[in-house]
């Protein structure tokens, strides 16, 4: 077995309850974490969910002839963002009012002219649902002089919009934080077991030993707490997700490439933190 690797076992050996409580302070550290990009993935699923209903409608004129409809359908068609369109007559307009409007059966029921217009309802791509996007393709509907009015209810949207900006800016700053948090844990217990082998670090350094031979354990030892913390968060995320799930409502698990994430995570950072560690001990040495 190599030296760094097995200096670094026997640091969990002859330490156990520091490398212990490094690690699972870790492990909580991560798990705050994981708890916040569970919550966060769900939420971006709902908002994502909301976004697959996003549409718009086109009004046409009364006046609006069959060649024109189809011209603008084959154009508004072909567009990148569209995914596809669809023509509502002004019969199928009022199926629909008489199905979906129950409470006003009985004007309908009175009715001798049909007042509602035919229109085309777009449905966007995924990726091209943003304000952008529909704004784009509103302005580009409404130029059509046979449409009399574009709705994409605007209000809604725009807020769905801002919370997943929010969510996003929230997610980056408080994941920073955690992670900061994290890194100066595993630093505090690598420069711990670095004041408790002080002599042994000094005498290598007068046998001519270097300071990548030194560092080496040091930094496997950091590596294996932050692995073992984020091996760690990763089973109590899931434990809490599997009980949310099944006793309060239904959760979507994070994609497996957001889990090996913050195990790499957790790994990375406890080879970062032992290397800004030992790199101050041996500068001051």
């Amino acid at each position: 077995m190599p030296y760094a690797l097995r200096e670094a076992l026997a640091a969990f050996r002859r330490a156990p309850l520091l490398t212990g409580l490094s690690s699972a302070m870790v492990a909580l550290a991560l798990f705050v974490i994981g708890l916040f990009g569970l919550v966060a993935y769900n939420i971006r699923r709902a908002i994502e969910r909301v976004e697959e209903r996003v549409e718009i409608v086109a009004y046409l004129r009364d006046d609006a002839t069959a060649a024109e409809v189809a011209l603008a359908h084959r154009e508004l068609a072909a567009l990148p963002e569209v995914l596809d369109l669809r023509e509502i007559s002004k019969d199928e307009a009022l199926e629909v009012a008489r199905r979906e409007l129950t409470e006003f059966q009985e004007i309908f029921a009175d009715l001798e002219v049909n007042p509602l217009p035919a229109s085309m309802e777009i449905r966007l791509r995924p990726g091209s649902r943003n304000a952008e996007a529909v704004d784009r393709l509103v302005r580009h509907a409404a130029a059509y002089p046979f449409v009399e009015d574009v709705r994409y209810g605007r209000e809604w949207l725009d807020k769905v919009f801002l919370i997943r900006r929010v969510g996003g800016a929230a997610a980056a700053v408080l994941g920073t934080a955690f992670a900061v948090a994290a890194a100066l844990i595993i630093g505090t217990a690598v420069r711990i077991a670095i004041f408790a082998r002080r002599d042994e670090i000094q005498v290598m350094r007068l046998v001519g030993a270097k300071d990548g031979f030194i560092r080496r354990p040091f930094l496997l030892e950091g590596l294996l707490t932050g692995l073992v913390g984020g091996l760690g968060a990763a089973l109590f995320t899931y434990g809490t997700y599997l009980a949310i799930r099944y006793s309060l409502f239904r959760l979507e698990w994070v994609p497996t490439v957001w889990v090996t994430g913050g195990i790499a995570a957790g790994a990375l950072l406890g080879v970062l933190a032992s290397l800004a560690s030992v790199h101050r001990h041996l500068r001051g040495v």
